[in-house]
């Protein structure tokens, strides 16, 4: 990917002149420095909790170039703090979800995704092209392996995390004095001291705020206005209305990475919370037809669609579990015990929910076939 040569701006059109006002009555800002957000690129690394705030305030802004990176899709449950998303986006990729979103609120802006999940291959290819990156992942590996990249290409890297009702955000990577992830974290946390998906929670609003702080050091970095966390860490306690600054010291060491595969036990992260890279069997609408009027007491038929959306139209012999309800145990020993004598096929309304829960079934041995094609094209052959 590269992006074309036209990329400089030198003017503001009538919608930005209008759009932009606030900024430009802004001594900090004026028509000169939007011209320097117009013409910069920020990649963000997740498009989930902290993603969702900060493309929007991105976009907001008049970034002239942002790029999505993420590969999940979007459920109930990512609604409570990923605002980026609605409910009608339930089942789609985020990158498409959060793309729809923030051209519908600016559509000066030029948007690029990546239906990727970042690993060692790919990530200096993805990266190169922008100017900052901002780290809105939800695992260490990841973390590690973006910082990484980062100081292999000189890149200037805004960081959060959030869990429960506490945040935190830096800049690393700003200049070659500045500090990075391994000088705030040498060494990555064991897995047994990383809350598991089930265990780990978060107040909706901590990922607001810590992605709307990053933006905040993204637009001073762009207009080299006001003071970064360069340097440092912000810590916020949301619950006790708590707040702290600590400073990082830079260790020369944790600047000599040259090759990303000389740390791959840092970014052997097995990401329990993502089901992407689990392999799936899928079948089509005909094919399944086949089966189901062949031998339908031997199917079993998940419809993982919402109570809503079962009650308006089902197939005869389907039970409903909403993919949000999947993972409880209920409902999974139910599964687990009509599994042992029947065949387990998922069905949604367009294939991409029932991809989803196979592979959250297959976590739990329970071997499944999703049906790709969706329950329209089923109820049509039926």
């Amino acid at each position: 990917m590269t992006f074309s040569e036209d990329f400089k701006f030198n003017f503001l059109n009538a919608d930005e002149q209008e759009r932009y006002q606030k900024h430009l009555t802004l001594a900090e800002i004026g028509n000169e420095g939007q011209l320097k957000l117009k013409n910069s690129s920020v990649l963000c690394i997740g498009a989930g909790g902290l993603g969702s705030s900060v493309l929007i305030y991105l976009a907001a802004a008049g970034i002239g170039k942002i790029g999505i990176v993420d590969n999940d899709h979007v459920e109930k449950s990512n609604l409570q703090r990923q605002i980026v998303h609605e409910t009608n986006e339930i089942g789609n990729l985020k990158i498409d979800s959060a793309k729809k979103r923030i051209k519908g609120l600016n559509p000066n802006i030029k948007v690029f995704s990546f239906d990727t999940r970042i690993t060692a291959k790919n990530v200096l290819d993805v990266i190169q092209e922008f100017d900052i990156i901002c780290d809105c992942s939800d695992n260490f590996g990841t973390r590690y392996l973006i910082n990484d990249a980062c100081l292999i290409l000189n890149k200037p890297l805004v960081f959060g995390s959030v869990q429960g009702f506490e945040g935190q955000v830096s800049v690393f990577n700003l200049n070659k004095n500045s500090p990075n992830l391994r000088d705030l974290l040498p060494e990555s946390p064991s897995k047994n001291a990383i809350p598991s998906c089930a265990e780990y929670g978060v107040v909706g609003v901590s990922t607001g705020l810590i992605g709307i702080l990053q933006v905040n050091e993204i637009i001073k970095i762009i207009l080299k206005k006001g003071e970064t966390l360069n340097g440092q860490i912000l810590i916020f306690d949301l619950l006790n209305i708590n707040m702290k600054k600590l400073h990082l010291k830079s260790d020369p060491i944790n600047k000599q990475i040259k090759n990303l595969s000389e740390f791959k036990d840092f970014y052997d992260d097995d990401n329990e919370c993502s089901e992407k890279n689990i392999k799936i069997e899928r079948i089509n609408a005909i094919e399944f037809y086949n089966l189901y009027k062949a031998k339908p007491n031997k199917i079993l038929l998940i419809d993982v669609r919402e109570n809503d959306e079962f009650t308006n139209s089902a197939i005869e012999g389907s039970i409903s579990i909403p993919l949000s309800n999947l993972q409880k145990e209920t409902d999974l020993e139910f599964i687990q015990k009509e599994s042992l004598l029947k065949e387990v096929f998922t069905v949604c309304k367009s294939g991409k929910r029932s991809e989803i829960a196979s592979k959250i079934l297959s976590k739990f041995q329970i071997k499944s076939r999703s049906i790709e094609d969706g329950i329209e094209k089923v109820k049509k052959l039926l």
